[in-house]
């Protein structure tokens, strides 16, 4: 018989929230061993430079110091992997996890001090005479496009990779095409903040040659490959187990050096080791993320139709390419287009070295940037066009009869990736969009000055893709007492992975919600997973629970047959038992002596999920200082199926107030040496809860996807994925009567200032 829908679709309230709200969350720092050592690690105070000296002798002079690693100890240094984009041509580019003669960066580790408290070795870190002679320092992508100064002479280059995304005949298009337009933008150096720094605990079992590592989050299974082989050491023999963890998005989690570095000196003393990050720390060493500049060309026809794009968008990379530090390069020339038909595309991306801290994923890497390129150059062709910029955009959409759309394909040929748009109507969203947020009547107040505050609305498209394969694994297990156990390999990093699981579970299962029992991320659950990245855990991993679970339920099934001499289709599960309609039944707890389990797998054949959505919103611009409020905010998107409306709310508004935090306020200021000059949260701002009082979200289910049984798509992302260009458009629109164009981010008072001020 077919389950009856229960959970899928309810708004489950978050099953993990009830321990956090107790107090009995378990992050890394609730940690303590007996013996324990804490670690501080000594991180460049240069940007650039070779390293001439290093004394520890005055640390190790400290009482309660135990040991101070440095490249000596360590032997051959290893450098790390990269996890997504892999290329031969990157090798030279991978960062040492531990400088040996030369620093690139700020905040590079060159020495990890071990002692019996975090003060005692931080108190060691002072103690340490170093002694660097400083190189010329590559600041920008500029100086390094000029490969006067090299970062890595081996390579003979400071571009790391060149991607260039192709659709079409570009240059045919813009010969024959009426209207042609060039602008230049830019995106600032950004980064994740996590409400918890990072940390690590590492206990080294030198009987049984096993390591523990405590900490780990969003590729457990990876990071377990990585650390193995780099200590010479078996997978079998590595443990790395997921506590609770206060927040990821995309940055935590990678492999970093400390990742190797804290085992490594677990190893070395033979006793645990405790390392957590402080946030100046944090925000010199975790990914940096978005910046990004681009010189870009559109072609059009007079009614607005969009031909073609072409051009090129230079990325700073920072000093070395870290595990998944190519993705945004790639994601933001491939995914530059959008929701929009745009059938000639020429766009390469250079991803170029500097001696800043280096780059990897920041939620929607890529797409964010990619999305406010897009639709300010769609929003300056349609003024000059002459065009309702609305109307542009509803024309240049891709319909729903023309799906599967394929994206741009992007090259080199090694790293070659095709894409395709699987579902959607996207004028459905737009349509909604404008309809909920009353555009007709907001439209009216456009660039009018109102109790002296210029205010402005505007409307985006976007595209969200998710569900990044290859697989994901789960297994389930009847309990003796008769609740059933799931294991998966995805990770929790405040998604509501716990409850998402459980609801797909116990519908498949036809069980109560509480009799289910989920278990993540740790790699001692299951032989491999992939874990939490790019929107995949509910496509993915839920699509492997979902067929994990209907499997099982037909085992229950066929054992309760045979215990109460019937058919398997006779049987219906009912209050935890199986039984028959005649009354006969038996429970699930004794059919656990069954040994009932499964193992189950979905893959996606690299065939991603796209949500889609249109967002709009109105702002007030106040000439006088450059303050922007933001009175209105509204994001309508299709997420194919939804699992849980409210912990789906959830991730849209905590999105959308990350990607206003990057459009008005955050930003890591580096000098012309290097210094970063934003590394407290007193310099570096981040929204607070009263800034942006006013966002609405509104999901749909219009179009389920046709790649995974569930019918979903990843939507942790969308939400910030449309807001740089969303607040730019709106600002521009504000103060369109003084003819600016904010075509720069962050949208900061002073920026703002000036565009209201022009003279």
């Amino acid at each position: 018989m077919t389950p009856v829908n229960r959970y899928i679709g309810a708004p489950v309230e978050r099953i993990e929230d009830l321990r956090f709200l107790r107090g009995r969350g378990e992050y890394v720092a609730d940690l303590v061993r007996e013996g324990m050592l804490h670690a501080a690690i000594l991180r460049s105070p240069a940007a650039h430079g070779r390293i001439r000296a290093i004394d520890t002798k005055p640390t190790l002079a400290i009482g309660g110091v135990y040991a101070v690693i440095t490249a000596a100890e360590i032997g051959a240094v290893p450098r790390i992997p990269l996890r997504l984009q892999s290329s031969p041509t990157t090798e030279p580019f991978c960062q040492p996890v531990i400088a040996r003669d030369r620093v690139r960066y700020v905040g590079e580790p060159i020495a990890v001090v071990l002692a019996d408290s975090a003060a005692l070795a931080e108190d060691g870190i002072e103690a340490i005479a170093l002694d660097i002679g400083e190189l010329p320092v590559v600041a920008d992508r500029y100086i390094s496009q000029r490969q006067e100064t090299l970062l890595f002479e081996d390579a003979g280059t400071n571009l790391a990779m060149q991607f260039t995304a192709i659709h079409g005949d570009a240059d045919a298009a813009f010969r024959g095409a009426e209207y042609t337009r060039r602008a230049h933008f830019s995106v600032q150096r950004h980064t994740a903040l996590p409400l918890e720094p990072r940390g690590l605990l590492a206990e080294w079992d030198a009987a049984a040659g096993r390591l523990t590592v405590k900490g780990a989050a969003k590729v457990p299974f990876f990071n377990r490959r990585t650390v193995a082989q780099m200590l010479g050491l078996s997978e079998s023999a590595v443990d790395l187990i997921e506590n609770d963890v206060g927040g990821g998005f995309g940055a935590r989690g990678e492999f970093y050096p400390e990742d190797f570095l804290i085992p490594f000196a677990a190893r070395y003393v033979g006793r645990p080791v405790m390392w957590i990050e402080d946030r100046r720390e944090h925000l010199i060493a975790i990914n940096h993320a978005r910046q990004m500049e681009c010189e870009v060309d559109i072609a059009c026809k007079r009614d607005g139709t969009i031909l073609g794009l072409r051009g090129n968008v230079f990325v700073d990379l920072g000093a070395y390419v870290r595990t998944n530090g190519l993705i945004a390069p790639r994601n933001v020339v491939q995914l530059f287009s959008g929701p929009y038909r745009i059938p000639n595309i020429q766009l390469s991306s250079w991803a170029l070295v500097t001696n800043k801290t280096p780059t990897g994923t920041y939620r929607a890497p890529g797409r964010y940037e990619g999305s406010f390129f897009c639709e300010r150059l769609i929003e300056l062709a349609a003024k000059e066009l002459g065009i309702d910029s609305i109307e542009m955009r509803r024309r240049n959409l891709v319909t729903d009869a023309e799906m599967p759309y394929r994206l741009a394909r992007v090259e080199p040929r090694d790293l070659s990736a095709e894409t395709e748009c699987d579902s959607g109507d996207y004028a459905h969203a737009l349509d909604r969009c404008l309809a909920e947020f009353g555009w007709e009547e907001k439209r009216k107040l456009q660039g009018r000055l109102i109790d002296g505050r210029y205010h402005g609305v505007a409307v985006v498209c976007f595209i969200e893709g998710g569900g990044v394969g290859p697989k994901e694994n789960a297994r389930l297990e009847l309990e003796p007492d008769g609740t059933v156990t799931v294991y998966v390999g995805s990770a929790a990093v405040g998604q509501g992975l716990e409850t998402v699981m459980a609801q797909i579970a116990a519908d498949s299962l036809v069980l109560t919600i509480d009799k289910i029992r989920v278990r993540h991320g740790s790699t001692t659950y299951l032989d491999d997973g992939y874990g939490s990245f790019a929107s995949r855990s509910t496509v993915l991993g839920g699509s492997a629970v979902f067929e994990g679970a209907a499997v099982l339920l037909g085992n229950i099934r066929t054992a309760a047959a045979r215990r109460l001499g019937c058919r398997p289709d006779e049987i219906e599960i009912t209050d935890g038992a199986a039984g028959t309609r005649d009354g006969r039944s038996v429970t699930l707890a004794e059919l656990a002596a069954d040994g009932l389990k499964v193992e189950a797998s979905f893959a996606n054949d690299q065939r991603l999920s796209y949500a889609y959505g249109t967002a709009a919103a109105h702002v007030a611009v106040d000439p006088g200082t450059g303050r922007v409020e933001l009175v209105d905010y509204l994001v309508v998107e299709d997420v194919g199926r939804i699992v849980n409306p409210l912990t789906l709310h959830g991730q849209v508004i905590g999105a959308t107030v990350q990607g206003l935090g990057g459009a008005f306020m955050e930003d890591l200021v580096y000098d012309a040496n290097g210094q970063l000059l934003a590394g407290s949260l007193a310099d570096y701002s981040i929204p607070i809860a009263t800034d942006f009082p006013r966002i609405r979200a509104i999901s749909l289910e219009h179009r389920p996807s046709p790649t995974n049984p569930l019918g979903v798509k990843g939507a942790g992302e969308g939400g910030i994925i449309p807001v740089g260009g969303l607040m730019a458009n709106a600002v521009a629109a504000a103060l369109s009567s003084l003819g600016a164009e904010p075509n720069e981010l962050p949208l900061s008072p002073p920026r703002v200032w000036r565009l209201a001020n022009p003279s």
